[in-house]
């Protein structure tokens, strides 16, 4: 997507803008969809891609929502060696926008934990 940091300014609340664009990180526990377990699909609140299915969400009990697999190909891997830590951040491959970081310490088949940003998404119900 080709839009100026003007325009994200525009579009997003301020929350979201720091969030997906200065890959900042909501308060754990206060998201919207922390403890969110309705039938779905989760998109990017940037550019409303979808990312997540509802059927891939747990409770990790971390305080950010917790999916096990991403839709195929909506999502970026980058290395993160920030806060004297290595580690995976991810980003929505339509529009860059920040949403989170993946681990592999998720307690599914998969053994992956895409830990997300609720401020990151939108969920539509179908």
């Amino acid at each position: 997507m080709n839009k100026t940091d003007k325009n994200w300014k525009e579009e997003l609340t301020d929350e979201q803008y720091r969030i997906l664009r200065k890959k900042g990180t909501e308060m754990p526990h206060s998201g919207t969809y922390n403890l969110h377990f309705e039938k779905g699909t989760y998109c990017c609140a940037g550019c409303n891609e979808p990312l997540f299915e509802s059927s891939t969400k747990f409770d990790a009990h971390c305080g950010w929502p917790s999916f096990d697999e991403a839709i195929k190909g909506k999502v970026g891997y980058i290395s993160d060696k920030t806060l004297g830590m290595i580690r995976t951040e991810i980003v929505c491959k339509t529009c860059e926008g920040h949403l989170g970081h993946v681990f592999n310490d998720g307690p599914t088949e998969t053994g992956t934990r895409y830990c997300v940003n609720s401020v990151s998404l939108k969920f539509n119900d179908h």
